[in-house]
């Protein structure tokens, strides 16, 4: 038998963990797999945003699914996967990172300032208008499961100051182990995808001819077949278990 690796799958700002529904229904029945909510986003909407906290999400993820994982993040969670396989490598098989090969600054942030103080204008945060906008660009499925699990504007402020600290070229040197990017052509947030994969020993990269900074939700048939390739090319790291899954 093959060995089966154990995904845990990382969201974006203000978005929570059923943003990963229909990637996860694309994986291997036998997949062990499980999406997190970030500190300050779905389940744990009013927590305080750290990566720090966020990291303690992801390595407690990794524990439940047998103690080694392939992370995947995306935006915010590329940030965040990047950040803890820095601080517990050894519990990281592999990175998958799409939508983050940009080290944030205090300019390309400040937009997302910008974004909070007119959502904050609205009597509920923006929501009606942000589950709107996200029907009309991911695949209704998926938007309806985010909206429901509610669309976290008000975490932006903790996200923003704990993007102007994070390093991530800093977590990527300090991790030796297997990373690929998955970004779209269209995505914004590729502009140094080039200094990320330098900063690395082992990477990849991988860039869809179509698709923008919402890769993995609006193409996950085609997401998850990368993450099933990466996971081929990932040796096991001691004795197997036998596979079990969670969340899908």
């Amino acid at each position: 038998m093959s060995h089966i690796p154990s995904f845990v799958f990382v969201h974006g700002i203000r978005l929570n963990r059923a943003a990963w529904v229909e990637v996860i229904d694309h994986l291997p029945p036998e997949s062990v797999a499980t999406a997190v909510d970030l500190p300050g986003h779905g389940s744990r909407r009013g927590q305080h945003f750290s990566f720090e906290a966020a990291g303690e999400v992801v390595l407690e993820a990794i524990d439940r699914v047998g103690g080694r994982a392939i992370v995947v993040g995306h935006s915010l969670g590329g940030y965040a996967a990047m950040a803890s396989a820095s601080r517990e490598p050894e519990r990281v098989a592999g990175l998958v990172v799409a939508g983050a090969t940009y080290a944030p600054t205090r300019a390309t942030t400040a937009p997302f300032l910008a974004a909070h103080r007119m959502l904050s204008s609205w009597s509920d945060g923006g929501e009606r208008v942000s589950a709107r906008v996200l029907r009309a660009v991911l695949p209704r499925r998926t938007a309806e499961a985010i909206a429901r699990a509610g669309i976290a504007s008000e975490v932006i402020p903790d996200v923003v100051a704990a993007l102007r600290a994070v390093r991530p070229l800093d977590d990527l040197a300090a991790y030796a182990g297997p990373v690929r990017f998955v970004n779209g052509r269209f995505d914004h947030f590729r502009a140094e995808e080039r200094r990320f994969l330098s900063a690395t020993s082992d990477s990849s990269l991988v860039v869809a001819p179509v698709g923008g900074h919402y890769l993995p939700m609006t193409r996950p048939m085609a997401f998850a077949r990368e993450l099933r390739a990466f996971a081929s090319t990932i040796e096991p790291a001691g004795s197997e278990s036998a596979p079990y899954v969670l969340d899908r």
